[in-house]
């Protein structure tokens, strides 16, 4: 069955690619936000409906995509992080337990994990950067889950860490269409230079996955395009086939 409410029961049988789109911000996690917010809570929900609609189809290995991994580096068993840099003191492992001289995780993959810990998620993940990440699933046999980790603009309001620029909305309406549509190929294709001068942090993981799946067929889903601290939140879930 579908583990996304109102969506038609699909079967598990193994599809080409499934990958869900989220951001990542700290305050996913509820410690790191203190006093509970309504848009926040919305957010968690989106990224967990869309990470499940990614698990629903039982991918072998789910690759988590962000920025900051050094190129060819993988994470796995035993690499962490932690959330000390914003009030909390906790550490979290990517996968397994924390082990000594293990490598530190980026944010984007910290929080990542955190997502597939709170689906439920036991099997096999491998961490990425955006570099390495069209290779990468193209190499993998049987069916693949990708969680892709990134922001939209973080130039959306007076009050954003960037200040307000007027292309910023629209800049991430033109994602949140692409990601709605199943659009590789608009993706893939998303002007690096732009996203770098919007502070949209989620551009180069999203420029990977549409050039991993540019010769797919893709089904796409928009859970959420929202931007209520300044920054833009797009989570999404996409079949290829």
């Amino acid at each position: 069955m579908s583990a996304v409410p109102g969506r038609p029961p699909v079967p598990f049988t193994p599809v080409g690619v499934t990958v869900a789109f989220c951001p990542a911000p700290p305050l996913l996690v509820p410690t790191v936000e203190g006093r509970p917010e309504k848009a926040t809570a919305a957010l968690r929900r989106a990224c967990a409906d869309a990470v499940a609609a990614m698990l629903a189809f039982r991918p072998e290995v789910v690759v988590v995509a962000g920025t900051g991994a050094p190129a060819g580096v993988r994470f796995g068993d035993g690499d962490a992080g932690d959330l000390r840099g914003y009030g909390v003191d906790l550490e979290l492992p990517f996968a397994g337990r924390v082990r000594p001289g293990g490598r530190r995780l980026p944010l984007a993959h910290l929080l990542g994990a955190w997502l597939l810990d709170e689906a439920g998620y036991a099997g096999t993940r491998v961490g990425v950067g955006p570099e390495d990440l069209p290779g990468f699933v193209r190499s993998l046999p049987g069916a693949v889950g990708v969680l892709a980790m990134g922001e939209g603009s973080a130039r959306r309001s007076v009050k954003a860490p960037g200040y307000l620029d007027p292309a910023a909305e629209p800049f991430d309406d033109a994602v949140a269409d692409a990601l709605g549509r199943g659009d590789a190929a608009a993706l893939a294709t998303l002007d690096d230079a732009e996203g770098q001068r919007l502070l949209a942090e989620g551009v180069p993981v999203w420029r990977a996955v549409g050039a991993a799946l540019s010769d797919r067929s893709v089904v796409g889903r928009l859970h959420a395009a929202t931007a209520p601290f300044g920054v833009g939140y797009l989570v999404a879930d996409w079949r290829a086939r």
